[in-house]
Parts: C-alpha cells; structure tokens; sequence
C-alpha cells in the first residue's frame, strides 16, 4: 500500500487556513470572503489583520480590554449591524494621505472591545471592506487565530 506522503506537505497549508476560520484569537471570518487572518499578539491585545491573497490589508481589528479609540459624534457616518451588536461608524483622516478611512467599536462577550479599522483607496473598496465587517463573530466559540 503505497501512500503518497508527499502530498501531506501540500495539504497542511489548506488545514491551517481552513482551521483558522474556526477557533484562536481572531473573530470568525467567512471564508466565502477571500480573506484570512494575520494575527500578533501582544502582552494586553490582539491584532487581526483582514488580507487578500496577495497580502493587501482589507481591514483591522484590534482586541483589547480598552480601545485606543476615541469616537467624536461630529465624525458619526454610518450605523450598521456586526454579529447583532448595532454599532456606529465613524469617519477617520489620515494625515498625508487620500484614504477614505473609518472606525468602529464593537463590545465583546468576554468584556474586551473591538476596534475595527477601515482604509481604503476608494468609496467602493470603502463601502465593500465595511460590509465584510458585518460578517465577523465575536463569540467565544467562533474566534479565528490565523
């Protein structure tokens, strides 16, 4: 019985990708989007980078137990809803650049807080990168590592 354990070499890059959309650090991401997840954590935080399969950062969540973020009401934009939680988006500049740009907490069940982070080059790649957010899963049980 010969088994081609060459093979195995080729499989395991898909068994991680495949196991990374269902449990770890980072909030479930549909595969269906294209998208994985570059994950660094840090000694009070995680950091969960959305990128294509050619590395482009789509969007970032960072975890912690407070946000870094600070919403002002005069940058309110658009409200939405990200795995039931209604939440604000706010408009965001970025000194030196011409990225549209938006923020966004969402309120964890474990107590931490999500700052999700969007840039992108154009209101449509805007507009699309917000909507794969409203895909995410902060629960306990469907949190992704990669």
């Amino acid at each position: 019985m010969n088994k081609p354990y060459w093979m195995l070499g080729l499989l395991l890059p898909l068994a991680g990708t495949a196991a990374a959309q269902s449990a770890g650090a980072c909030p479930y991401l549909d595969a269906a989007t294209g998208l994985t997840w570059e994950h660094q954590a840090g000694p009070s935080f995680d950091f969960c980078r959305a990128v294509k399969a050619d590395g482009t950062e789509v969007f970032g969540v960072y975890i912690a137990k407070e946000a870094p973020f600070k919403p002002a009401s005069s940058n309110r934009a658009e409200e939405v809803t990200i795995d039931g939680r209604e939440v604000q988006w706010y408009r965001a500049e970025i000194a030196g650049t011409k990225l549209e740009a938006r923020e966004t907490l969402v309120d964890m069940p474990d107590g931490r807080v999500a700052h999700i982070s969007v840039q992108a080059k154009s209101p449509q790649a805007l507009t699309e990168a917000m909507q794969q957010t409203q895909a995410l899963k902060f629960g306990s049980t469907r949190l992704s590592s990669n």
